[in-house]
């Protein structure tokens, strides 16, 4: 049988991902130095690995609940509320999911009917897209542009609405432009999601890498709380990436129907990464902050030069990523990282891995040493001489 008749074409039809498919490439290249994949260069700290490995040595290697051990939504619930002044009850509206992108894919499946549509804004995280779709939805993309900072416009998103939509999905901050919104622009945003009837899935895996202003949340906002559905984890701000840990709030019903699919596919996350979890918010507060800390030395740092260069780029008020703008070199966003990746061993991801309204630009993570940035500044300097 040929295989394009054995693959679903709901999955035969996804291309690959942009930033897995050009890392295929870097792979093959000795002696790169990488602005590349978005993981922290900081290993996790030393309390928090030993809380998984006291965990282990303890016997604890079962299965846990399918939302996940209760003890650790409880200091869950208790963070978000400190930290987002966001109130759950952790017995039903709290469920631990491998990672925010299992919890976007369960959230997906349980909200949307086939055809249903989903708006987002672009550039974005690349699993949004073909989330969408494997769910049987219809992805909506908003282009977002550098003269807005990349934040969206609540018109644009309202002029996409039809009656097949069923949800919004943002990520503030953004990754891979370090966006973030003012209050203003989430209450235009708030206030489409209210007069359209929609729920909205807000991803804020970045929430504690904010460097310039104070994150808000859209579900503090007026009649955003029971519309919304909350993502939030470990990976980042942590930088506990391998232990595939994060969390989805909303009201109960969503959460129980995210449950009902979340049990039948994972079951539930690994137990030593949740023992794991609970120490981290118990007591990580000052690892965060002092990742956060260098985080904006790096920032500062790099996208200093990448404007001296002559690569105009904005200092992204979050995350851990610059998207300088590389129009001036009459090449596209390709073949710019290609060619840098071949002539200087330096390892950018094409901006149009993040969707069409990213060509032009590429993606430099500042989230590498600062040996490694420093080292790539001046290569990608040679490189533009």
């Amino acid at each position: 049988m040929p295989s394009r008749e054995i693959i679903a074409r709901h999955v035969r039809d996804i291309p690959r991902s942009g930033i897995r498919d050009f890392f295929e490439v870097v792979q093959n290249v000795p002696d790169v130095v990488s602005l590349g994949i978005g993981e922290p260069d900081f290993v996790t700290p030393w309390h928090i690995r030993e809380a998984a490995i006291y965990a282990l040595e303890k016997g604890r290697t079962g299965y846990t609940s399918n939302l996940g051990l209760l003890k650790l939504r409880k200091a869950i619930a208790i963070y978000v509320e400190r930290k987002f002044q966001l109130s759950y009850n952790p017995e039903t509206e709290i469920i631990i999911t491998v990672g925010v992108s299992e919890g976007m894919d369960i959230a997906l499946r349980s909200i949307l009917n086939p055809g249903e549509e989903v708006i987002y804004h672009e550039p974005c995280y690349v699993s949004y897209h073909p989330g969408v779709q494997l769910a049987h939805g219809v992805p909506v993309g908003v282009a977002c542009t550098s003269k807005n900072q990349f934040a969206p416009d609540a018109a644009d998103f309202a002029a996409k609405v039809s009656p097949r939509t069923r949800a919004i999905m943002l990520n503030f901050p953004t990754n891979p432009t370090g966006a973030t919104v003012t209050r203003q622009q989430l209450e235009s945003l708030a206030r489409v999601a209210v007069d359209k009837n929609l729920l909205v899935l807000s991803d804020e895996i970045y929430a504690e890498l904010t460097y310039e202003g104070k994150h808000l949340s859209i579900a503090t906002l007026p009649g955003m709380r029971d519309r919304t559905i909350f993502f939030h984890g470990f990976s980042k701000a942590w930088a506990m990436t391998g232990f595939r840990l994060g969390y989805a709030c909303a009201p109960a019903p969503i959460i129980e129907a995210m449950m009902r699919v979340h049990q039948y596919s994972m079951l539930c996350a690994p137990i030593l990464s949740q023992e794991a979890g609970i120490e981290a918010l118990k007591n990580g507060d000052s690892d965060v902050e002092r990742m956060r800390e260098e985080y904006l030395l790096r920032r500062n740092f790099l996208v200093g030069h990448l404007n001296e260069m002559g690569l105009e780029c904005q200092a992204p008020r979050g995350a851990f990523y610059a998207f300088p703008s590389i129009r001036n070199t009459n090449m596209g966003s390709r073949d710019f990282s290609m060619k840098l990746l071949e002539d200087q061993k330096v390892a950018v991801v094409p901006g149009n891995a993040f969707g069409p309204s990213g060509e032009g630009h590429v993606r430099c993570s500042f989230a590498a040493a600062m040996t490694e940035i420093e080292k790539a500044v001046e290569r990608m300097k040679r490189f533009l001489k």
